[in-house]
Parts: structure tokens; C-alpha cells; sequence
């Protein structure tokens, strides 16, 4: 199991990513379980983005909406950094 670290910034934006797409609460919550057991389960989609978030990578929610994260393998954390649209968190 992962400890899963939600930064200042992340809890800001999953509070507006849940008000925004409430549809999506439910796959929301799914992921963050999923990265809790294993992030880097094939279905998450983890991957690095590159440019300017070369050192975070990425999970998938959905094809339009992703999580930004960096995982600390020794210690088992996945520090959340932000959530959104693809457009939003590749800013």
C-alpha cells in the first residue's frame, strides 16, 4: 500500500474538480484508491508528461482528465499535486 499526500494545492483542486463534475466523484475517488494499492497499475495510465512537468507524472481518470503527481518509491508516497482537464494541469 501507498500513503497517499494531498498538498494544499491538490485539495483545492479536487474540491473544484467535484463541484465542477460531480458525474465524476465516484471515478475520482476510484482512482485514488487504485494509486493507494498501485500506482502504477496499467488502467491509471501513469505516465511522465514532459516540457516543464518532466519531473511529475500523470494518471489518467479519464480521457480528457488527469491527476499530476510525484511518487517517492522509498517511501511509498504518492503526493498528489493537482487535478483537472488535460489543458488545465499542462498550464
Amino acid at each position: 500500500m501507498y500513503t497517499l499526500v494531498w498538498t494544499t494545492r491538490f485539495a483545492r483542486s479536487a474540491e473544484n474538480f467535484v463541484q465542477r463534475h460531480g458525474e465524476l466523484r465516484a471515478k475520482f475517488a476510484g482512482v485514488l484508491r487504485d494509486l493507494e494499492s498501485d500506482p502504477f497499475q496499467p488502467r491509471l495510465k501513469y505516465h511522465h508528461p514532459g516540457g516543464k512537468l518532466k519531473d511529475v507524472q500523470a494518471v489518467s481518470i479519464t480521457y480528457d482528465y488527469r491527476i499530476i503527481l510525484t511518487i517517492e518509491v522509498r517511501e511509498k508516497e504518492v503526493i498528489l499535486l493537482d487535478v483537472g482537464s488535460h489543458d488545465e494541469v499542462y498550464r
